[in-house]
C-alpha cells in the first residue's frame, strides 16, 4: 500500500497504541474490573420486607374485573345478535319483527341489570370504563329501533 506520509509519521499511532494498551497505563483493568465486582452486594429480596401475603396480583392472574367483564361481553354479544336480528325484520316488515324487538329489549334489560350490579361493585369504575360506552350505545340504538317502528 503506498503512503504519503513518513515511516516517522506512520509508527507514532501504534506506539500511541501500544502505550494505550499496556495493562500499566489503563486505570481500569480487567484486573481492577475485578475486584470492584466481587464485593457482595445484596440481593433485591432481601432489601424488601418479607411477607408471607401476596401483595399485587401477576400478570397471568385474572382481576374479579376480568370475571365480571366476561359476563357482560357473553351479555353484550347476546343483546347485539337480538338487535340485529331484531332490525333485519323491523327493515322487512316482517310478522316477525315485534317480536324480535321485544327480544332484543329483554337481553337489553338483562345486560342493563348485569351492569348496574357491576358498578356497585368494588370495580365499578373499571368496568363503566371498559364497557359503558358500548351499552349505552347498543341502549340507543335500541330506543331508535322501538320509535322508528312505531312511526312506521
Amino acid at each position: 500500500m503506498f503512503s504519503l506520509r513518513a515511516n516517522v509519521a506512520r509508527r507514532v499511532p501504534r506506539a500511541i497504541c501500544t502505550q494505550c494498551f499496556s495493562p500499566s497505563s489503563r486505570p481500569f483493568s480487567a484486573i481492577a474490573l475485578k475486584t470492584t465486582l466481587s464485593r457482595p452486594t445484596p440481593s433485591p429480596l432481601a432489601i424488601l420486607p418479607r411477607s408471607s401475603t401476596l401483595i399485587s396480583r401477576t400478570y397471568a392472574d385474572k382481576s374479579s374485573a376480568d370475571d365480571i367483564m366476561e359476563r357482560l361481553q357473553e351479555q353484550y354479544a347476546t343483546a347485539r345478535d337480538e338487535f340485529e336480528i331484531a332490525a333485519e325484520e323491523t327493515e322487512k316488515k316482517t310478522v316477525y319483527a315485534e317480536d324480535d324487538r321485544g327480544a332484543a329489549r329483554q337481553e337489553l334489560d338483562t345486560l342493563r341489570g348485569l351492569y348496574e350490579e357491576a358498578l356497585a361493585g368494588p370495580d365499578g369504575e373499571e368496568v363503566k370504563r371498559r364497557i359503558g360506552g358500548r351499552i349505552r350505545e347498543l341502549d340507543n340504538a335500541v330506543e331508535a329501533l322501538e320509535k322508528s317502528a312505531v312511526e312506521d
